[in-house]
């Protein structure tokens, strides 16, 4: 455990983390500054900070999910040094594996959860066939949904992404949520 002492106080960094993290995991679930302020007996201006001190961005979250992909380590690399919260790209080798390791209902349920995750985004770009993107446009139905069209169903071999036109369009989703 690590402590630090100011004047005759001793100070417990782990006790800190750990109320600093529950006090912002509380406000992610939907309460208000008021209420977690209350809560945690802390003045609301205090939470506020917090929330300022750790702030990356303003704006909409974004999630981007693309397959078959020939460059998936460049998209990763786009999404995080631009803030994507959620980015799952995969080869077609890697999607095959990944259909090919699960039986048919336990396929469905991983769709209908990354479906679930993606629905918890307030934009989600998609980067797929013509078919899997209006599908998934249709398990999504309430948000925002970019689609990056990739080919005609079925794609069977890895498709370039345009990198500067990637970041192009997740620049444009971060400036539109700052409005």
């Amino acid at each position: 455990m690590e402590l630090i002492r100011i004047g005759d106080k001793l100070i417990s960094l782990e006790r800190l983390q750990q109320a600093i993290e529950d006090i912002l995991r509380y406000r992610s679930q939907g309460a208000s500054q008021t209420d977690v302020a209350g809560r945690f007996n802390v003045d609301r201006s205090f939470v506020s900070r917090l929330e300022t001190l750790g702030e990356i961005r303003r704006g909409r979250s974004l999630a981007l999910i693309g397959f078959p992909v020939a460059n998936p380590k460049a998209i990763q690399d786009l999404c995080e040094q631009e803030g994507v919260d959620f980015c799952w790209v995969m080869t077609d080798q890697e999607r095959r594996n990944f259909a090919q390791q699960l039986n048919g209902i336990e396929l469905v349920n991983e769709i209908m959860r990354v479906a679930g995750v993606l629905r918890t985004f307030d934009v989600v770009i998609l980067l797929a066939s013509n078919a899997r993107v209006r599908l998934m446009e249709a398990l999504l139905d309430t948000k925002i949904v970019i689609p990056v069209i990739l080919g005609q169903t079925p794609l069977t071999e890895d498709i370039w992404v345009e990198i500067q036109e990637l970041e192009h369009i997740i620049r444009s989703v971060k400036l539109a949520g700052e409005l």
